[in-house]
């Protein structure tokens, strides 16, 4: 179908049922208007063509905070804010992407990607990375015209850029492969591009949980081919709603202060001739920490710590839900924001001590939800968001308390969303 005629067709409400099981009933007169939006962006960008829609949602990190870039274990959600792009095959061996909300279209010719520069920290070299490992893995690639928009807000720790890349993978996959490229493998692929072109030494979590769709567990032992199981609960049926406050601050020159946090984890390893902690026996680390010490500092071992215990509060917290106990895994969310402010240190950057926001939405949500819910850092951390699982009867208060200090809208209220990567249209 063509944009225009796929326009009308979804403002006539001829996509709604589609429309509902991605984003709900309840979201129905926005999406609508946000993908006819998009529909007639692209016409005026690229002309009237045979489009198709993509999308690929934000997440949220539950729990396994910093743990998988050493190989270790998380909970992670998609959540019902996505990034979506409507696309038309244009057999010119070039792809074109332009976003909402930036002047310059990306442009990457697949002819010249043996040429391109890698490192380069712009959403050009992520789609680069994408077509290259694909390309290197033996996948078809071809040349696409594409118009995205994204509601995943970028710098909120809900991973945009996963979102982005994972989005790249499934167009290339459903234009070029028959939709065949499994979703975890889709996440490894985006992995390569933000390490490799985008310059960005993150895990494999973010893509993952993007790609996959759902509220899941994964285990990163094996890191190229991670296991990937669904979680069965459902938070709407716990009396709470996941909310994420984006506090405002700039991820902005805090790439040095991630790098750190794998890069100091690994340090120990090294000390046990390992790579990644995971392959380090915590007893033995454990007798060796007056030694450690000396050879890596003090930050590295508390580091360390956090990743032994974090690692074993996702297996208590996933049991806790797999048998309904929300009560514990809100114990256990609780100690793990603890952790993460204490042992792993990336609630605010001791350079810049003067924007400590997360560390105020947390002090914050304590005093709003006293010994209710539970709260911690959310994501990479240092600036961005903090999360929180409020009762439904403190929502109100909890949201207004917020968006008070941080502003309207400041507040999200998330739902998990079942889809990962997909072709919507």
């Amino acid at each position: 179908m063509t944009n225009e005629r796929l326009r009308r067709a979804i403002l006539a409400g001829e996509y709604d049922a589609l429309l509902a099981g991605f984003y709900g009933e309840a979201a129905l007169d926005c999406q609508r208007a946000r993908y006819a939006e998009a529909l007639e962006e692209f016409g005026k960008l690229y002309c009237e063509r045979e489009v198709s829609v993509f999308s690929a949602p934000g997440r949220s990190e539950i729990s396994g905070n910093h743990t998988d870039h050493n190989n270790g274990k998380v909970i992670a959600a998609a959540v019902d804010l996505d990034v979506i792009a409507v696309v038309a095959e244009n057999g010119e061996g070039r792809v074109s992407v332009k976003s909402k909300g930036f002047d310059n279209t990306d442009v990457v010719e697949l002819a010249k990607l043996g040429e391109f520069r890698k490192g380069v920290s712009c959403s050009r070299s992520l789609i680069a990375g994408m077509l290259a490992r694909l390309s290197a893995d033996g996948y078809a690639i071809g040349g696409f015209d594409a118009y995205t928009t994204s509601d995943v807000i970028r710098g909120s720790g809900l991973s945009s850029s996963a979102a982005f890349e994972v989005l790249i993978g499934t167009i290339i996959s459903g234009l070029f492969n028959g939709g065949s490229l499994d979703p975890v493998y889709i996440a490894v692929a985006a992995q390569y591009a933000e390490n490799v072109y985008f310059g960005k030494p993150c895990g494999l979590m973010d893509q993952t949980a993007c790609s996959v769709g759902g509220f899941i567990g994964i285990d990163f032992a094996d890191p190229a081919e991670p296991q990937v199981g669904r979680i069965d609960f459902d938070f709407a049926s716990c009396g709470h709603v996941l909310c994420v406050v984006d506090t405002g601050g700039s991820h902005a020159n805090l790439t040095d202060e991630y790098a750190a946090i794998p890069a100091e984890m690994k340090s120990v390893a090294a000390c046990f001739g390992k790579s990644v902690l995971r392959e380090v026996d915590e007893g033995e680390f454990l007798s060796a920490i007056p030694a450690l010490r000396e050879k890596t500092g003090d930050r590295a071992v508390l580091r360390a710590l956090h990743f032994f215990n974090e690692n074993r509060r996702v297996d208590a917290q996933r049991h806790a839900l797999e048998s309904g106990d929300f009560a514990s895994f809100l114990r256990l969310l609780g100690e793990s924001g603890r952790s993460s402010y204490m042992l792993n240190q990336n609630v605010f950057c001791g350079s810049q001590p003067r924007e400590q926001g997360i560390a105020l939405a947390l002090a914050l949500a304590g005093s709003l939800l006293g010994d209710r819910g539970g709260f911690r850092v959310h994501g990479g951390g240092f600036a961005g968001t903090m999360q929180a699982f409020v009762p439904l009867d403190l929502l109100g208060e909890y949201k207004s308390g917020m968006e008070s200090v941080f502003g309207a809208g400041s507040c999200k209220v998330l739902s998990v969303r079942k889809q990962g990567g997909a072709r919507v249209i």
